[in-house]
């Protein structure tokens, strides 16, 4: 393990399945998604049965604050020792570089670690590490609760670098055919390809560490920007996972005074990819309002008055090509079901940039007020369509955010309202496959 204190990384021990391990079976998609669809998830224990895999060392979401989670998160941790005690996983230190193909596009990526030391997930931080979206406090206890004690991580943390001029991945790239290969196989489900490379150049490494190193450079930082000479750079934004790095920052610093600044908790397992990446797409993170109580289009109506404009229309298909079309008069949302069919909202003299910043505090005093029993946040128009038109609930369509937006929004008006944006739809999501002891 190699720590570089002054950009907060780690050149870290990854353990990988050992030779003969299924890693179709071994490989799971991100325990944050499929939340509302629990055959997706059956699906998956039907393909991995008694078979080694990463299934068994995680803990769907679906499962959290049920009945018999303090069992399974249990048998999680009896799993990981059992998994470490046959010898199912092998040691390896390095950067990992990855490409990985689904529908149709191929984004690269680079497993390592990110220093906690350098991370703050609160509001208004200026931390070199920070989260994109509002984090959630409320939703940390459980997750802590799988974490503490636990002897591995598993990642399904995806973080940004902002390097339009490609200098820190893309190389790696350029040079994977001398690189040995670590893994290459389908992920389950329809959900792409991925082939895993040992970045074991010594040379390529340190291009790593000098490339990021230039772009936290304070003088080329603010240049980029435009901002005052004092501004604290950053240099990792959170694409994907905000809860569960807040998580290991949370258990970091609950156990930091009685372990020392040199435990392994100290650092999370990442993959970092370039929102520069012609691969990547930022997709917008729809709502699902489940068991309606009072309906949700007078609440709308008085919150916003005579700014607020309902329009139906006749299809899924036209609601979603309404609102992704745009409406300079005003910011559109979609709607679906809660009494009604397929219908448009416009809204005139917003009151955020986004809209999804406009309807998310609409959405949080309404079920505060136990307007409906829960939501959910839904990747893709299908799923939103299909729930939404399901008996008491009601779904929410919202339009994305362009990519090269993310780090200036972020930097001058601080983190952005909570499930703004998507890295892919829910199928291309990080699969679980590296691990590393955090004990």
């Amino acid at each position: 393990m190699k720590n570089i204190p002054d950009i907060g990384i780690q050149i870290p021990e990854i353990l990988l399945p050992k030779a003969g391990v299924d890693l179709q079976k071994w490989a799971v998609i991100a325990v944050d998604q499929f939340t509302s669809q629990p055959e997706y998830w059956e699906q998956v224990e039907a393909i991995v049965g008694d078979a080694p895999s990463t299934l068994r060392i995680t803990l769907p979401e679906i499962y959290l604050e049920q009945s018999g989670e303090a069992e399974r998160i249990q048998s999680v941790r009896k799993i990981m020792r059992e998994y470490l005690d046959a010898d199912i996983l092998e040691p390896r230190e390095g950067l990992i570089y990855i490409e990985r193909t689904v529908a149709g596009k191929t984004r690269k990526g680079l497993v390592m670690c990110l220093d906690l030391e350098h991370y703050d997930y609160t509001k208004g931080s200026t931390s070199q590490i920070r989260a994109t979206e509002g984090t959630i406090i409320d939703r940390l206890p459980p997750r802590m609760k799988i974490r503490t004690g636990a002897p591995l991580e598993l990642p399904h943390i995806l973080v940004l670098i902002d390097d339009p001029q490609k200098t820190v991945i893309e190389p790696l790239a350029a040079a994977r055919d001398k690189l040995p290969k670590l893994y290459d196989f389908d992920l389950m489900l329809d959900s792409g390809h991925i082939v895993g490379y040992a970045v074991d150049d010594q040379e390529l490494e340190n291009g790593v560490v000098a490339a990021l190193r230039a772009l936290a450079q304070p003088q080329a930082f603010t240049a980029k920007y435009g901002l005052d000479a004092d501004s604290p750079v950053l240099l990792f934004a959170m694409g994907d996972g905000n809860h569960s790095l807040a998580t290991a920052k949370a258990v970091w610093e609950q156990m930091k005074t009685t372990v020392g600044m040199e435990h392994p908790a100290r650092y999370a397992l990442v993959e970092l990819e370039n929102v520069h990446d012609e691969g990547l797409e930022f997709e917008p993170i729809h709502r699902v309002l489940f068991g309606l109580k009072t309906d949700f289009y007078t609440i709308l109506a008085e919150k916003f008055g005579a700014d607020y404009v309902y329009t139906p229309v006749a299809s899924a298909e036209e609601m979603v090509k309404t609102v992704n079309a745009g409406d300079p008069a005003g910011q559109l949302i979609g709607l679906v079901g809660g009494g009604k069919g397929f219908g448009v909202v416009r809204i005139s003299n917003p009151t955020s940039n986004l809209p999804v910043g406009s309807l998310q505090p609409v959405l949080d005093a309404y079920l505060k007020q136990e307007g409906a029993e829960k939501i959910d946040y839904v990747h893709g128009a299908d799923v939103t369509v299909r729930l939404g038109q399901q008996p008491g609930n009601l779904g929410i369509y919202l339009p994305g955010m362009a990519k090269g937006d993310l780090f200036k929004t972020v930097i001058l008006d601080g983190a952005l309202p909570r499930k703004t944006f998507s890295m892919g739809e829910a199928r291309e999501k990080r699969f679980y496959i590296e691990a590393r002891k955090i004990q």
